[in-house]
């Protein structure tokens, strides 16, 4: 590595893990927010940044460039917020997908030099997804799917859902899987004990626990033999990757081909079939580590707004101490190659 980073200024920035949110979605899974949002005393601190946090979730326009423009952010590759629709039933989330999928496909037809867009897929209907997933590609140009972990409990190992995983394949885009809460019995068994509810909550979500329940479902939908029936499926994972390639050794020790019976070592897979982005770790010692695990060209840029600062991620990504062509490749080669830019 060379720590010469050359006109870092000139770089076009692709940000890929950032959120929005509709007023539909904002009455219906995203109501959490929504009521902090109600409830907080106007005197508290955080009604305020409650309501900022909305605003930014709720605008595509103005307000959302404006402060793309102030952190030096050419394109936002935009997602619904979590949780998505992975925890409605199949008929509520067919109904809210394509919602919310039209709201977003008609901003990246307004800002088309500033947006691109992730569809929203009702996973509880797979053939449904699969059909959403094709139509927004297709129609709005979209670059890949979103899913946020389990469906009521169901991960993608399942063959349920892998008519998504064959569509992504055919279609040539990749799955972003996001984090979301593991499910109740996991919260109640790992995540509750002698302390807080509070401290409960938050150490079964950003804490620890959906990062843990991430990497979890990675290492189901490789041990499945997904990626052996869609060898050209491409995932992309978060916060530098979910704590998988500080393991990433020790999977391939404990969990050989012998045992496994697939056509690769698990590490083959997390290095040719999943791509990593930022979102929110700003910490050096992880990149190294993601770096020296899975190559350059497997990391890609994100900030995760607007839950974490889009110029504290620009910043760390100009102090890193590669050459210039590492980071032209994480700050837009990657993504322009990945999502066909």
């Amino acid at each position: 590595m060379s720590a010469q980073v050359g006109n870092v200024k000139a770089l076009r920035t692709i940000s890929l893990e950032e959120h929005y949110a509709t007023p539909e979605f904002m009455s219906g899974p995203g109501r959490g927010l929504a009521e902090r949002v109600r409830t907080t005393p106007p005197q508290s601190p955080m009604a305020q940044i409650y309501a900022h946090l909305l605003a930014q979730l709720l605008d595509l326009d103005e307000l959302r460039i404006a402060d793309m423009d102030a952190a030096g952010i050419d394109v936002q590759v935009l997602s619904l917020n979590s949780p998505g629709v992975e925890q409605l039933d199949a008929s509520s989330a067919q109904v809210l997908a394509r919602q919310v999928n039209d709201y977003l496909g008609k901003a990246v037809r307004r800002h088309p030099d500033r947006f691109a867009g992730f569809a929203t897929l009702p996973t509880a209907a797979p053939d449904v997804a699969a059909a959403e997933l094709k139509r927004t590609v297709q129609d709005y140009g979209f670059k890949g799917g979103v899913i946020n972990g389990h469906t009521q409990g169901r991960y993608l190992d399942d063959p349920f859902f892998w008519p998504i995983l064959e569509q992504a394949e055919a279609l040539h885009v990749p799955l972003y899987l996001h984090p979301t809460p593991p499910p109740q019995p996991v919260i109640q068994a790992s995540y509750v004990g002698n302390y807080a509810p509070e401290v409960s909550a938050q150490l079964a979500a950003s804490g620890w626990g959906w990062h843990i329940e991430t990497a979890v479902h990675v290492i189901r939908i490789i041990l499945s033999g997904a990626f052996d029936r869609y060898p050209q499926l491409q995932l992309v994972i978060g916060h530098m990757g979910e704590a998988l390639p500080f393991m990433l050794p020790r999977l391939d020790n404990d969990l050989p081909m012998q045992l496994t019976k697939l056509k690769r070592p698990i590490g083959a897979y997390l290095r040719e079939n999943v791509y990593y982005t930022f979102s929110s770790f700003n910490y050096l010692p992880n990149f190294l580590d993601l770096l020296f695990q899975v190559g350059v060209d497997r990391i890609m840029f994100s900030a995760d707004y607007p839950w974490s600062s889009m110029l504290d991620a620009r910043n760390f990504l100009e102090q890193l101490p590669l050459s210039p062509a590492d980071l032209h490749r994480i700050a837009q080669g990657t993504a322009e190659r990945l999502l066909r830019m």
